[in-house]
């Protein structure tokens, strides 16, 4: 198993409280970071099963899939569907406020450079 699974797992669990917010205001918005997050780690346990390429372009789908939950916070924020998130991420870790949600976007931030690592290592096998 890579060890990014159990990451993946914990932040879509941190997420609960989150997606029942956006998805009180906007019901489409919720829907589509549940199925987002959902993919990541669907795709990522795939791809632990896959070879070659295969292997690579599910890694990759889940890297897309970490970026599309990003922006679907990032536009319930833009929205006023939640509190900011980007004054709360910081190196020293989050302010007063929404922790939660900073501790998730900072989780989902570190995870982008993983996938992409992952995804880009099938790409050179032939």
């Amino acid at each position: 198993m890579l060890r990014i699974y159990p990451v993946v797992l914990e932040f879509i669990r941190g997420l609960r409280t989150t997606i029942a917010i956006i998805e009180r205001k906007d019901r489409d918005l919720g829907r589509q970071l549940r199925r987002a997050s959902a993919s990541v780690a669907l795709n990522l346990a795939e791809g632990m099963y896959s070879r070659g390429r295969s292997r690579s372009a599910k890694y990759h789908v889940a890297l897309g899939s970490a970026r599309e939950t990003l922006a679907c916070l990032e536009v319930a924020e833009a929205f006023g569907y939640i509190r900011p998130l980007a004054p709360l991420v910081r190196a020293r870790g989050p302010r007063r406020g929404n922790a939660g949600a900073a501790r998730r976007t900072q989780s989902m931030t570190a995870l982008q450079p993983r996938l992409a690592r992952l995804s880009n290592e099938g790409y050179r096998e032939n």
